[in-house]
C-alpha cells in the first residue's frame, strides 16, 4: 500500500488535500470483539484516520466504499467499516451530560411524552435542597420545566413517566440502537444490529 520511504507526514498531507467530498466518507470503528465502540454517538472516524489507522496496522478493513482516495504516488479505496486489532474495554460508568441525560430519557418529556424542545428538570428543585445528579435530572419540555417551575411534584400535580435512576453502559448503548443517526451506509447494518432478534 504504502512505499517504506513515504513518510507519515507526506502520507497526511495528500490524503488532506483530497476534495471536499470525501469528508463524505466516515468509517465505523469496531472494537476487536467486532461491536461498536459505541452506538450513539455512533463510533465514527473521518475517512482520514481510518486511513492512517490501516496504514499504522492498527486496525482491519472489514468493507470500504466504491469512492477511491488517490495522491501522487497511491490510490486506496475509502475505508467504511475498519475493526480495531486490540480490544478496547467499554466505559463502565456513563458520564452525566446533558446529551446521556436525553438518551436515558429516549429524547421524551418525562412530564408529557413529548419529543420537541427539550430541556431539563430537577424532580426536587434546587431551591428545595435538590442536587444534580442522575436521580433528580430529567428530560423536561420547555412548557412542562416552566410549568413546574420550583414546585414539587405534589405541588405542581405533575407525575414522572418513570422513575429517573443512574443508568448502566449497556442500558445506553441498547437505548442509543434505537435512535440511529440519519444516515447508515449499508455495509454498516451487519456490524450495528448483528445481534438484534431475527424476523422470522
Amino acid at each position: 500500500m504504502l512505499t517504506d520511504k513515504t513518510s507519515e507526514a507526506e502520507f497526511r498531507t495528500d490524503f488532506v488535500r483530497q476534495p471536499g467530498g470525501l469528508k463524505q466518507h466516515p468509517a465505523l470503528v469496531l472494537n476487536a470483539d467486532y461491536r461498536p465502540l459505541s452506538y450513539y454517538p455512533l463510533s465514527l472516524w473521518p475517512w482520514q484516520d481510518a486511513v492512517k489507522a490501516a496504514w499504522l496496522e492498527r486496525v482491519d478493513i472489514i468493507a470500504e466504499y466504491d469512492e477511491v482516495a488517490r495522491s501522487p504516488s497511491m490510490e486506496i479505496r475509502i475505508p467504511s467499516v475498519v475493526v480495531l486489532k486490540d480490544y478496547v474495554k467499554p466505559q463502565k460508568k456513563v458520564a452525566f451530560t446533558r446529551f446521556n441525560l436525553f438518551l436515558r430519557d429516549e429524547f421524551t418529556c418525562q412530564y408529557c411524552g413529548t419529543t420537541g424542545d427539550l430541556t431539563f428538570d430537577h424532580v426536587v428543585p434546587r431551591a428545595a435542597g435538590g442536587i444534580t445528579s442522575w436521580e433528580n435530572v430529567v428530560a423536561a419540555c420547555s412548557r412542562c420545566n416552566l410549568y413546574k417551575g420550583s414546585k414539587s411534584l405534589r405541588q405542581s400535580g405533575m407525575s414522572l413517566r418513570k422513575p429517573p435512576r443512574q443508568p448502566a453502559v449497556g442500558q445506553l448503548m441498547n437505548m442509543g440502537r434505537k435512535f440511529p443517526p440519519n444516515y447508515l451506509h449499508d455495509s454498516w447494518l451487519d456490524f450495528l444490529y448483528w445481534d438484534a432478534e431475527l424476523e422470522a
